[in-house]
């Protein structure tokens, strides 16, 4: 694997999705000394995931949106900066110090300044019998099918809510797979809320696009809408989904469900580097307090890109640029003067997030599908559910730490990044507290699993040592 040619960096990117592309090829343009690592394969994110490598070479089964990324990809290769993936970036701290892993080697990389774009993650979607085999996301079947063409082909339910959803589905018809129903969980009193950003969403990209890829899916797919509950069954597998609209109950049998509602910013990196969150009211998330340029509470790090608050991938790609250019004037203010006025990226960028409050709105999860109750699972790691979890509160757990100690939650090997959510929100309305004053796990290096002999391999330098004490 290639490691990197230098120990210092004036910019280090972290994420080669839509932002962390766009980021690249602006710093690196502006000859500032300009790395990417990024833990995939290939370039582009989830949203673009394989572009240079898919299979599907066909380009209406995968839209002229994921196409699109091709252009920023190519930016970002003949920018002149160095990109390394298969790299995993297991520790960022206040000095601008990034650990990080390759080819099962680890070392700590310096930077001026560091632009986290780490993207989104799916929401939790805890319902009954989600462990089961058979059930996943919505973004893992996407990622199958992007990487290697794969598509169901038993039976099958796609259940939730949000966009992803619905264009999952049209790419998987293309395809020609199999869905048997979708099943769609969105509040039917959204609609009603939603109202007052409609306007702003009909003149935006999204009203056509989704339009069009909700008419073309049920013009082949039976769709349930007002689903109020949700639930997976089998005996070592799944077997059958469970649900109730209109006050119905139905059954039906099913060899592969498809989960999805919404995305929320992956903070777990940003999290450990210090960086200011608050929860977000509208998008039922943590987010990261950003100045305009993306710029966090820690001097020399900026977050771009879904990161920094869903706002969709080319309102990412102008995060992106816009993150860099304000590296750019900080270290070398001569040559950002040369670069795209600010002003015109803030612009393109406000239009590129037209219409996004009218979709917060509309596809914010029901309260039963985000917070749990009984025997359901909510850590997976661990196998804690949302009872062990209210036992503890009512024994003395005050917050996402403190339960740690009681139950284990959020110490496995995703690091909370499949519970945290819902225990933030579990434990607040168990104990009447704001989620703010809830808080959420106190996240340390490393933040994604590496072999313990690469830390005791590294250098014996400040950085190591405090790496090894936290993990």
């Amino acid at each position: 694997m290639t490691a990197p040619k230098r120990d210092h960096y004036d910019v280090v990117v972290i994420g080669a999705g839509p932002a962390g592309l766009a980021a690249t090829a602006t710093a690196a343009g502006a000859g500032l000394s300009t790395l990417l690592l990024d833990e995939n394969a290939g370039p582009g994110g989830q949203v673009w995931r394989a572009i240079d490598s898919t299979p599907v070479t066909t380009r209406a089964l995968l839209g002229a949106d994921y196409w699109s990324g091709a252009e920023t990809v190519q930016a970002a290769r003949t920018s002149g900066a160095e990109i390394i993936h298969r790299a995993t970036v297991w520790s960022l701290d206040r000095n601008l110090e990034i650990g990080v892993s390759i080819g099962g080697g680890s070392a700590f990389i310096g930077a001026d300044h560091v632009i986290i774009a780490t993207g989104a993650q799916e929401r939790p979607f805890p319902i009954p019998g989600w462990t089961l085999p058979g059930v996943m996301t919505a973004g893992a079947a996407q990622t199958m099918l992007k990487s290697s063409g794969l598509v169901p082909d038993g039976r099958t339910v796609i259940a939730g809510q949000g966009p992803l959803l619905w264009l999952l589905a049209a790419q998987i018809l293309r395809l020609g797979g199999r869905i048997d129903r979708v099943l769609d969980t969105t509040a039917r009193s959204n609609y009603l809320a939603a109202l007052p950003h409609a306007f702003a969403f009909m003149t935006s990209p999204y009203f056509a696009k989704g339009l069009a890829l909700m008419r073309e899916v049920r013009a082949k797919v039976p769709v349930i809408s007002g689903v109020t509950e949700l639930a997976a069954a089998g005996n070592g597998k799944l077997a059958s989904v469970s649900y109730v609209a209109g006050g119905q109950r139905e059954t039906v049998p099913a060899d592969l469900l498809l989960l999805h509602q919404g995305v929320v910013p992956n903070v777990n990196l940003a999290m450990a580097a210090g960086v200011d969150h608050r929860w977000d009211e509208l998008q039922l998330c943590w987010s990261p307090v950003l100045d305009a340029d993306g710029n966090t509470s820690v001097a020399g790090i900026a977050i771009a890109g879904d990161g920094a608050g869903i706002g969709g991938a080319q309102a990412a790609v102008y995060r992106g640029h816009i993150a860099a250019r304000a590296a750019t004037a900080k270290l070398a203010p001569t040559t950002a003067v040369k670069l795209e006025p600010m002003a015109g990226l803030r612009q393109k960028l406000a239009c590129a997030e037209r219409g996004r409050a009218f979709l917060d709105v509309l596809f914010q999860p029901a309260k039963q599908f985000r917070i749990p109750a009984d025997d359901t699972i909510v850590c997976r790691c661990e196998e804690v559910t949302a009872q062990e979890i209210l036992d503890s509160v009512k024994i003395g757990a005050t917050g996402p730490n403190q339960l740690k100690a009681y139950r284990r939650t959020g110490m496995g090997p995703c690091q909370g990044r499949l519970c945290g959510l819902t225990v933030t929100e579990l434990m607040a309305e168990a104990r009447g507290k704001t989620r703010d004053e809830i808080g959420y796990y106190r996240l340390r290096a490393p933040v994604k699993p590496i072999m313990l002999s690469e830390l005791a391999s590294l250098p014996q330098t400040d950085a190591a040592t405090q790496a090894v004490v936290r993990g």
